[in-house]
């Protein structure tokens, strides 16, 4: 096996023997693959504080296309630090990985893992997770395939008069079609466009009203539910964070 370069990131780690685990690395070449990191969990071992959760950088690999390649070492590019040292921070971190790794399937890979880094950078610098993990979810409905309609109405077409927006009629509904859907607040409804287009890159600052948030929140659990199928483990625990008020301010 030729000894390779890839970036890649972390997205999950399972024990492999006593000593060794094996790591799910999303690249941008290859896609998801298993890496095998020997040795990993000695206290001595030189990969052990590589192999983890969240580690991305350019990873030194004897690569093998089918079954696991080997690590030989990590260069690491982002160390996440403040991500790493805050249980809210590391919650949403989890869930994006989690819902990164299950998205990675469907789309194309290289799309995907960039707003993964890019979200998991902003968070990292002291962005609100709670905003940042939206936006990933609005970008990721169109790499699976559903993205809502948020440019116009998604029964007529009007751009006009937009009076709310809906997952049961698949985005947004202007005043001329509009029957029983829920009344969402204005400031609401144009962030769910502005998150779905923005550049995760060059945003400096991003602050969105609680109220509004969990306006943003309720639209995006219900379309996913309606039009993905996926709900994870990890959005539960977030889901049971928000009910306990973390990250409200309270």
């Amino acid at each position: 096996m030729a000894l390779v370069e890839v970036e890649g990131i972390v997205l999950g780690e399972t024990p492999y023997s006593e000593s060794s685990k094996v790591l799910n690395v999303l690249t941008k070449d290859y896609g998801k693959i298993g890496i095998l990191s020997k040795g990993c969990r000695q206290l001595k071992s030189p990969l052990r504080s590589v192999s983890a959760r969240f580690t991305y950088g350019i990873f030194h690999i004897y690569y093998k296309k089918e079954g696991l390649s080997t690590l030989s070492a990590v260069d690491v590019l982002d160390a996440f630090p403040y991500l790493l040292a805050d249980i809210e921070k590391i919650s949403y971190a989890t869930y994006l990985a989690d819902l990164t790794d299950q998205v990675q399937k469907q789309s194309s890979v290289e799309e995907v893992y960039d707003i993964f880094i890019e979200s998991l950078k902003r968070i990292d610098e002291g962005m609100d997770a709670r905003v940042i993990t939206s936006i990933v979810e609005l970008k990721y409905l169109e790499a699976l395939g559903v993205r809502p309609n948020i440019d116009s109405c998604a029964l007529c077409g009007s751009t006009k008069n937009i009076a709310t927006i809906s997952p049961d009629v698949g985005g947004y509904v202007c005043q001329n079609c509009y029957q029983h859907e829920k009344i969402y607040s204005d400031k609401m409804i144009k962030l769910v466009r502005l998150f779905f287009y923005v550049d995760l890159a060059k945003i400096t600052s991003l602050k969105v009203s609680t109220s509004v948030q969990k306006e943003i929140e309720e639209f995006i659990d219900l379309y996913y539910e309606q039009y993905t199928g996926l709900y994870l483990k990890s959005k539960h625990f977030l889901n049971n964070l928000k009910k306990l008020g973390v990250g409200d301010g309270k």
